[in-house]
């Protein structure tokens, strides 16, 4: 079973991943493949310089200050971008999915219904919490302003539709009850797998 894990930003999605690692569970984190990927895949690096021009990368890799500039206000552009990018990336995933012999597996991605991608999944678990500390836990980590972070937050389907949309729900306001509902899931996960024994 493919398991897909969403939530905004700031939600926790790395934190509740790291979690189902102690079942070994297979985790894969599109986001840190996806840069992966636009570092050594030569396909994607000729792509992205067709399209932003040599100044995108340097000597160690991906420009990423350079395209984030040109990504920012720009749609079309980002549209461009992912173009080139998540199709690689899901190729990717399924080659490393093949090589899996867990029950399940769980692909970690930000925007799976933005990108209306949730019938690639057989299950969905998305992460929610309080918005103050999203803003706080992304300053923490990011350093960056509350403001910022709020128009990332506001750019993002809201945690509504994402709950409507899932088959799982992990709040993650605290981390005493956070490890019980990881295990709750990962536990549904397994019935759902196993066939039932007549």
């Amino acid at each position: 079973m493919i398991v897909g894990l969403t939530g905004g930003i700031g939600s926790g999605k790395t934190t509740v991943a790291n979690l189902f690692k102690q079942f070994d569970i297979p985790i894969y984190i599109a986001d840190i493949e996806a840069k992966q990927l636009m570092n050594t895949s030569h396909r994607i690096r000729t792509k992205i310089v067709a399209l932003f021009g040599d100044d995108a990368y340097k000597e160690d890799g991906l420009n990423r200050a350079f395209i984030a500039e040109k990504i920012f206000n720009d749609k079309h552009a980002l549209e461009q971008m992912n173009a080139i990018v998540h199709p690689e990336v899901e190729a990717h995933f399924k080659a490393w999915y093949a090589a899996q012999k867990s029950p399940y597996v769980i692909k970690e991605a930000a925007i799976i219904f933005e990108h209306n991608k949730d019938n690639h999944y057989d299950k969905i678990i998305t992460v929610i919490a309080d918005v103050d500390q999203r803003i706080e836990r992304v300053m923490k980590r990011d350093q960056s302003s509350a403001e910022k972070i709020k128009s990332i937050i506001n750019n993002q389907l809201s945690d509504i539709d994402k709950v409507k949309r899932s088959d799982f729900v992990i709040l993650n306001n605290d981390l005493e009850t956070l490890q019980s509902q990881v295990e709750q899931i990962h536990q549904s996960l397994l019935k759902l797998v196993k066939p039932t024994s007549k």
